[in-house]
């Protein structure tokens, strides 16, 4: 495929990837491109979603959409339903072509639905040093309802169990214990591909 390498990262809520992201897209700007692919989702949506990084939908219309074939993959978690749209491929090509590197962030299921599409990407996982800081992380945040934030808790026990039970799952695994620490090895990680795109550029 032509084009630089996409980067799938993945990790729980909390885990530090948006940050970690934004201090990547500002020292590399014109190199990479943060890819919202606006997963479907059936679940109560926060400020400033909708359009980026979901589409809210309903019930009876996702499940519309998978009996039609209208994503790549699908999953209920936490009561709510999300899938990922079958033109993520195209869309992605779309942006190799324009000579960037691709980022897309995506919850574990994501990353399994990725994998079964021929795009060779870089995986890569941000997780928190232990739960005690990720729930207190979560917590400083304010902004879940008590049965949402026992929901987040329970999908990072997973993806974090789930790391553990399958090593060869991601091509890297950061542990964001320090921030300066964690943007050195994601940026060490991806450096290659940042290389090419900057050496064309020239």
């Amino acid at each position: 495929m032509a084009g630089p390498r996409p980067v799938v990262l993945s990790g729980p809520s909390g885990a530090g990837k948006s940050t970690l992201l934004k201090r990547l897209m500002k020292d590399y700007e014109g190199v990479l491109s943060l890819f919202f692919f606006c997963t479907e989702t059936k679940r109560n949506h926060r400020l400033g979603e909708d359009g980026k990084d979901y589409h809210f939908t309903s019930r009876d219309k996702m499940q519309e959409g998978i009996v039609n074939g209208d994503f790549i993959g699908n999953v209920e978690v936490s009561g709510n339903m999300y899938g990922t749209s079958s033109c993520l491929k195209s869309a992605i090509e779309d942006v190799q072509a324009q000579n960037l590197i691709c980022i897309l962030e995506v919850d574990i299921q994501g990353m399994k639905n990725i994998k079964e599409m021929d795009l060779n990407p870089i995986y890569i996982s941000i997780q928190p040093p232990s739960m005690e800081i990720l729930e207190k992380r979560l917590r400083d945040r304010q902004t879940e309802a008590d049965d949402s934030f026992e929901k987040r808790l329970d999908a990072a026990r997973t993806d974090m169990e789930l790391i553990s039970k399958e090593p060869g799952l991601f091509d890297l695994v950061i542990i964001n214990d320090d921030l300066d620490e964690a943007y050195k090895k994601l940026k060490s990680a991806l450096m290659e591909e940042i290389q090419k795109v900057q050496d064309s550029m020239e």
